[in-house]
């Protein structure tokens, strides 16, 4: 899969509902769409650009968080350099290693610790799409996830 994939998710009356993210490389509308989605449990964005790396958000109440896989990736895309610059993270050097950014922490209450996260994130044998499909299924809505890839 070669071309941008996004979906959000939010958990409602005990289970779990996705759709697609139809604008996935403008933070702004990422963040709005996921502050649409006012459910208790908050909602999720999982994001996979290109054939290069993931960015995910989550809403809950009042508060944002949101991660990338590897920051460097701003040094390239726009959308990687805006989210660089709302997380307030020191933009990347053309020589800097490949590292995660922002709040790797997001889905720890929901059963996906940073390391698990990571352990995900770092496997090289895994597309983007296919990272977020793990994690989506660690969290639940692996079903929904495949269901919103289908109708793709």
């Amino acid at each position: 899969m070669s071309v941008d994939f996004g979906l959000i998710a939010w958990h409602e009356d005990g289970r779990w509902d996705a759709a697609q993210i139809l604008t996935t490389r403008d933070i702004g509308a990422v963040m709005d769409s996921l502050k649409a989605q006012q459910t208790n449990g908050g909602a999720i964005a999982l994001i996979a650009i290109e054939d290069e790396f993931v960015i995910i958000a989550r809403s809950l109440g009042g508060s944002m968080q949101m991660m990338i896989s590897d920051v460097t990736y701003a040094i390239d895309y726009e959308v990687a350099a805006d989210l660089v610059e709302v997380l307030d993270l020191e933009f990347p050097e053309e020589d800097d290693e490949s590292q995660p950014g922002g709040d790797l922490d997001l889905l720890n209450d929901l059963g996906v610790s940073e390391m698990e996260l990571l352990s995900i994130l770092d496997d090289t044998e895994l597309y983007p799409d296919e990272q977020l499909e793990a994690i989506a299924n660690r969290l639940g809505f692996g079903e929904q996830f495949n269901q919103v890839i289908e109708s793709n």
